[in-house]
């Protein structure tokens, strides 16, 4: 028989390992304030149970070892990167596009994160932030959304200026501040610094410069104008990167545009989405390259009759881990026709 009572024995044992060096470094932290696209976020220790909305989100925090805190995610276009399959297939997936808000709340998580405000935000579909902090659960929205964008405005938001990586480097920052894993972002940071560097050396080699480019996410249906890649995106971060022009000038993120002005353009280079989600009959990449191929005014660009047509993975169009991948799919395709 022990002669401690339990609240005893709990007390000893906190003292234990609060006097532990590793338990003391945990706390290094906290408390920690966090300006988050308008609202002021406070942690007093890493959020033990996290619900994500967005794949991206999900990712980072999957590449800083975090895992463990992931109680549910939600909101995924394609499948999740190799590397994380494994860990993947041990967290609950709530809904392949936007969860319920009260099967997120179900989960009783201390932070929920958010890809877009279009899940949570204003006019959130999965719900406001408000909705979640009435009942002490934070929201984090990727700093990307209000950084250089106005996502008030258009179906997917208005950048108000070219999109660099700093806005994913931001979010790392920040998922790395709110868990205090800020050697482990800092080194993530510093790993798609190297990449991005790397690519832009290669991109100086490139003899056949001055090609234009037009990159096709996906459309509510086959004949109606597509969603394709505006001028301050990520995918015109990466043309510019690369000395592309496109030919979309729009400075919403994906506006719809026709297919005759996109033909009058006649860009050397088409630029498709692949995805796993199948919402829309575009989001299926062969559907998109049937439809190049067959229809009237497409069959006639010099993209199509050419064969310049790129796949890429559709989360690298968007601001995540996989931007830097994106890149360098469509410079290793400027390289293969040079």
């Amino acid at each position: 028989m022990s002669f401690f009572n339990k609240p005893f024995r709990a007390a000893l044992l906190a003292t234990a390992i609060t006097a532990t060096g590793t338990a003391l470094a945990a706390q290094d932290g906290y408390p920690l304030t966090l300006d988050n696209c308008g609202q002021v976020l406070q942690f007093d220790a890493a959020p033990a149970r996290v619900v994500t909305v967005g794949q991206a989100g999900t990712e980072i925090l999957y590449r800083l070892e975090l895992q463990e805190y992931v109680a549910a995610t939600s909101n995924w276009f394609t499948d999740v990167a190799p590397q994380f399959k494994d860990i993947n297939a041990g967290i609950e997936r709530l809904a392949d596009n936007f969860p319920s808000f009260e099967s997120v709340v179900a989960k009783r998580p201390a932070l929920v994160t958010a890809d877009f405000f279009y899940g949570i935000g204003p006019q959130g579909v999965v719900g406001k932030r408000e909705q979640f902090h009435s009942l002490g659960i934070n929201t984090y929205v990727l700093a990307s959304q209000c950084l250089d964008q106005d996502s008030s405005k258009g179906s997917d938001g208005v950048r108000t200026a070219m999109f660099s990586l700093d806005s994913l480097y931001q979010n790392i920052s920040d998922y790395a501040a709110i868990f205090n894993v800020k050697a482990k972002g800092q080194a993530l940071v510093d790993e798609l610094k190297q990449r991005e560097a790397h690519a832009i050396e290669r991109a100086g080699k490139l003899k056949n410069s001055g090609q234009s480019a037009v990159v096709w996410y996906s459309s509510a249906d086959m004949e109606m104008d597509p969603w394709v890649a505006g001028a301050s995106g990520v995918p015109a971060w990466m043309m510019q990167t690369l000395g592309v022009r496109n030919v979309v000038e729009s400075n919403e993120v994906w506006p719809s545009v026709g297919w005759e002005s996109i033909a009058k353009a006649d860009p050397d280079v088409i630029v498709l989405a692949e995805m796993s989600r199948r919402r829309f009959e575009a989001d299926d990449v062969e559907a998109k390259i049937e439809f190049l191929r067959t229809d009237p005014v497409t069959r006639e660009m010099k993209a199509v009759k050419n064969g310049r047509i790129v796949v890429m993975d559709a989360h690298a169009m968007e601001v995540t881990l996989r931007a830097i991948e994106g890149l360098e799919t469509l410079l290793a395709a400027l390289e293969s026709n040079e």
